[in-house]
């Protein structure tokens, strides 16, 4: 079976495939300075609690934190004993990456265009809502074509309370109309609806410049706030929270078979 790990800036997603479908999917918090023997004992009392540690014979790893990088691939040769792919511009994937500097691009989001041709066959855009948010277009020739990057919404959550003396951290969650009535209302308009905004208005603005924008572009959404967005706008066709693992599964069946 093969254990996929995608460690991102606040969380790690883990799931096992068992060729045909997930077994499990987990999803931790990431803590850079946690040891590979801490990670190492938690990861295997997870596999071990699923009934998965022993049937687990391959990994696979996109990582866009280099010192978690190094951690799992010490996890996966000393504790689990599997060979390990760690997933680069460089992996043979499948995808042609248009960026300036491919090696500058997060495997994360290599990875995110991947899934995503796959599951339409067709030109995409991505949007992942973690650390970051992250749109990311593919074209009909399962091309990567470069993207935009903005603070995620709970970077941006932090900042306003951080630098605002008069106010505070908010749930993170939609409140009942535009017009903020108190000051937590305002807050969580500014938040919520400012960022369904932004996505609204650069998907807009992505599908115009898309070089298949004459065709159907799919929209998916993916990353841990995107349930929390998703069901207030029209633009988001498809969520798939475990987009990224998908993409590994993927590219794992394409570099080996």
């Amino acid at each position: 079976m093969l254990l996929a790990l995608d460690i991102g800036n606040t969380n790690i997603t883990l799931g096992v495939w068992n060729g045909r479908s997930w077994e499990r999917h987990w999803r931790l918090l990431t803590n850079p300075a946690q040891t590979a023997d801490e990670y190492g004992i938690l990861l295997k009392m997870m596999l071990d609690d699923a009934g998965l540690l022993t049937a687990v014979n391959q990994a696979i790893m996109a990582s866009v934190v280099p010192a978690l990088s190094r951690t799992f691939a010490q996890i996966c040769q000393q504790q689990l004993q599997v060979p390990l792919l760690n997933v680069t511009s460089e992996t043979p994937m499948g995808l042609t990456i248009l960026a300036d500097v491919p090696s500058a691009v997060g495997a994360d989001r290599l990875v995110n265009a991947v899934a995503a041709f796959e599951l339409f066959q067709a030109p995409c855009i991505v949007i992942d809502m973690g650390t970051a948010t992250k749109f990311d277009l593919v074209s009909a020739r399962q091309e990567f074509l470069g993207g935009v990057i903005a603070p995620g919404l709970g970077l941006a959550a932090e900042a306003l309370a951080s630098r605002a003396a008069k106010l505070s951290q908010v749930a993170l969650e939609a409140p009942p109309q535009t017009i903020g009535k108190n000051t937590i209302h305002a807050m969580q308009s500014g938040l919520v609806f400012g960022y369904l905004s932004l996505i609204e208005g650069l998907v807009a603005r992505l599908k115009a410049e898309h070089p298949d924008r004459f065709q159907k572009i799919h929209t998916l959404g993916t990353g841990g706030m995107i349930d929390l967005m998703a069901p207030h706008t029209a633009v988001i066709d498809h969520i798939d929270p475990w987009l990224t693992l998908t993409g590994l599964r993927v590219i794992y069946d394409r570099v080996t078979r």
